[in-house]
């Protein structure tokens, strides 16, 4: 079994297309589809159901996808160690980031590192189920490091360190009755109508967990995946919403609604607890505690 073989199995795992896959490793899609063929012969069972315009993976190709992601990997972690005896750091990260990381400024920390680690490419993704969907990326091996949020225990296979927290503010239009109350309570929301984020973003889970804790239920008629489209439907004053603090008096447009329980949003670097990270993902890690050391 060859590395070349499990590049090939691995991107086609992920791109669930050969020419997607032949583009993605720089080389003709025969080549791809003979180092497929050959893996399968040695395992001993196909790994792809195709046709002329399908590809999907097989049972057997979704029990070896992880340990194929793990044995890359590890290859890339002994190179990486070679390479850094020469003093350069040389391979990829993949890093999964939240829309709003609030005391981790993102963009410094990518300038800094690239500019400490010319060969390392980095490339940041976003997910629209949010941390959930990082949670996920962390386990089947697709992202090396993430900033996530964890209303609850982070999930099993992980390890996480806190990096920062910041309050979740309620906000309300100008025209909304509630715009100018001193302080309300969770209980006093229960008939209100919410702009949210979608399930498994963190800020989401944390408003939903406080509801839950208090027997409460709210509407949530609304859905959107971003902080300016939330921001624009609740300053129209027929919907509430809950934003990270420095988001919600970013928009001055809306009014700030004081809440007695106290929401606090937490930012986590998470990575996976099985499988090794390499040396630019590791420096990338340290860059960012850095970053909200400063």
């Amino acid at each position: 079994m060859e590395l070349r073989q499990l590049a090939s199995f691995v991107a086609v795992a992920e791109e669930l297309s050969f020419t997607k896959a032949a583009r993605r490793l720089r080389v003709v899609q025969s080549g791809v589809s003979t180092a497929i063929r050959a893996l399968e012969r040695e395992v001993g069972t196909p790994l792809f159901e195709r046709d002329s315009r399908h590809v999907t993976l097989t049972e057997a190709g979704a029990a070896m996808l992880p340990s194929a992601r793990a044995a890359l990997a590890a290859a890339r972690a002994a190179h990486d160690a070679v390479q850094a005896r020469h003093g350069e750091l040389h391979g990829a990260v993949v890093l999964a980031s939240m829309l709003s990381t609030p005391g981790v400024d993102v963009a410094g920390v990518l300038g800094r590192f690239h500019r400490a680690h010319p060969a390392v490419r980095v490339r940041v993704q976003y997910s629209q189920s949010g941390s959930r969907g990082h949670v996920h990326a962390l386990l089947d091996g697709t992202v090396d490091v993430a900033l996530v949020s964890f209303p609850r225990r982070p999930p099993p296979g992980l390890t996480a360190e806190l990096l920062t927290t910041e309050m979740l503010r309620l906000v309300c239009g100008p025209g909304h009755p509630l715009a100018g109350a001193a302080e309300v309570r969770l209980e006093d929301l229960a008939g209100e109508t919410f702009a949210e984020f979608p399930e498994g973003w963190g800020t989401r889970d944390l408003v939903d967990l406080a509801f839950d804790r208090h027997g409460l239920s709210r509407s949530v008629p609304l859905e959107v995946p971003d902080y300016a489209t939330a921001a624009a439907l609740i300053r129209q004053g027929h919907v509430l919403g809950f934003l990270p603090e420095s988001v919600a008096l970013a928009h001055e447009e809306l009014s700030v609604v004081p809440v007695a329980e106290r929401l606090a949003w937490n930012v986590t670097l998470a990575t996976s607890a099985s499988r090794p990270l390499s040396r630019p993902a590791l420096a990338l890690m340290a860059e960012l505690r850095r970053c909200v050391t400063r």
